[in-house]
C-alpha cells in the first residue's frame, strides 16, 4: 500500500464530509495510515471504519453520504467489493415485491456482463424504475452479503433514463439430474422481517437481529446428481410451489394441523425425491437458484437415492 493510495482515499473521504465537518486531509490520511500500516487492517475496512467515525461525528446516516465525486463507471461484473461509490449504465431486468416498507424497489439490474441485485430505499425519494427500461445511475453504493454483491440506491443517487437499450447478458447455468437429497432448512421456514434482511431464523433467532417474530416462506435446498457430479440447487417460494404444487398457505395449514413445520418438508420429499429435473438459473455461491425447472420422465431407485443422500 503506497502513501499515494492513502492520500487518494483521504481526499475522497474529505470531499464526502466537506460540507458537514471541518476536516483536514492530513488528519484523515493519518487515521487511515494508523489502521493500515500499524494495525494491518485492509484498506477497504480502514476506509469503512474512518467513514463510520465521521458519520457519527456529523450525525449523518450513510444514505446521506455522497460518493465524493469522480466515481468510476463500472459494469456489473466489475463489482467485487463493498462500500464503493460507482456509476452504472444498466437495464432493469426484473422487479420483485419489496419485503419491507423501508424498501421502495428491489430487483435485478443488468448489462452485457450479467445481472446484480439492487435496492432502492423508500426514504431516498427517487423516481420509479420501470422493468425493461435502461438507465444511467450515478452515485450508487456497492454492498456484499455472503459473497453475493449488490448495489443500493440512496438519496444522493441520480437516475437518468437512456434512449438506447442496454443489453443484458445471461449469466444463467442449466443443470439436470436426479434429486438425491433435500437438505435441512427446506420446506416451511421463517425469515427475519427486518429491513432488507432475508436471513432464515434458527430457533426463532436471526443471526444479526436476535429474537424476532419472523415471516413464513417456502424453500427447497436440494441436490441434483447427473451421474458424474452433484449440484446444490435452491428453489424459492414460487419455484417450490411450481415443483411441489404446495402453496405457502397450504404449507402453513399443514404445519398448524400437525403442530409441526417439518411435515411440510416430509410431504415434499415424498413427492419429488428420486425424480429427474432440469433447472436453469444464476449461481449464488455454491448454489444454483432455480428460475426455471422442468420435471423429466426418468426416475431412480429409492435405495440408490438414500445411498447418494447419505454420502453427500
Amino acid at each position: 500500500m503506497t502513501q499515494s493510495d492513502l492520500r487518494t482515499q483521504a481526499e475522497e473521504i474529505h470531499e464526502q464530509f466537506d460540507d458537514r465537518l471541518d476536516l483536514d486531509v492530513a488528519d484523515v490520511e493519518e487515521r487511515l495510515d494508523t489502521l493500515v500500516n500499524e494495525y494491518k487492517v485492509p484498506l477497504s475496512e480502514a476506509r469503512r471504519s474512518v467513514v463510520n467515525t465521521y458519520l457519527d461525528e456529523a450525525g449523518m446516516d450513510r444514505d446521506e453520504l455522497g460518493g465524493g465525486g469522480g466515481n468510476e463507471q463500472v459494469q456489473v461484473a466489475d463489482v467485487d467489493s463493498p462500500e464503493e461509490w460507482v456509476d452504472m449504465r444498466v437495464q432493469v431486468a426484473e422487479l420483485w415485491d419489496p419485503r419491507a416498507d423501508a424498501v421502495a424497489q428491489v430487483g435485478l439490474l443488468g448489462d452485457e456482463t450479467g445481472t446484480i441485485k439492487f435496492t432502492k430505499w423508500s426514504k431516498s425519494d427517487l423516481p420509479e424504475l420501470e422493468e425493461g427500461k435502461s438507465y444511467a445511475l450515478r452515485n450508487v453504493v456497492t454492498d456484499e452479503y455472503q459473497g453475493r454483491f449488490s448495489v443500493k440506491l440512496n438519496r444522493t443517487t441520480t437516475i437518468e433514463e437512456l434512449d438506447e437499450e442496454v443489453e443484458v447478458g445471461s449469466d444463467d447455468v442449466e443443470v439436470e439430474g436426479a434429486l438425491v437429497d433435500i437438505q435441512s432448512g427446506s420446506g416451511l421456514i421463517k425469515r427475519c422481517p427486518e429491513d432488507d434482511c432475508t436471513r432464515v431464523l434458527q430457533n426463532g433467532r436471526c443471526s444479526e437481529h436476535g429474537e424476532v417474530e419472523g415471516e413464513f416462506d417456502l424453500r427447497i435446498k436440494g441436490v441434483l446428481d447427473d451421474g458424474e457430479e452433484v449440484t446444490e440447487v435452491i428453489f424459492d417460494e414460487e419455484a417450490t410451489e411450481a415443483l411441489t404444487g404446495i402453496t405457502l398457505e397450504e404449507a402453513k395449514e399443514m404445519a398448524m394441523d400437525a403442530l409441526d413445520t417439518t411435515v411440510v418438508a416430509d410431504e415434499m420429499r415424498d413427492d419429488i425425491l428420486g425424480r429427474y429435473y432440469r433447472v436453469r438459473g444464476p449461481t449464488l455461491g455454491r448454489y444454483v437458484l432455480a428460475n426455471e425447472q422442468e420435471r423429466l420422465t426418468e426416475t431412480v431407485d429409492a435405495d440408490e437415492v438414500l445411498i447418494k443422500a447419505r454420502s453427500i
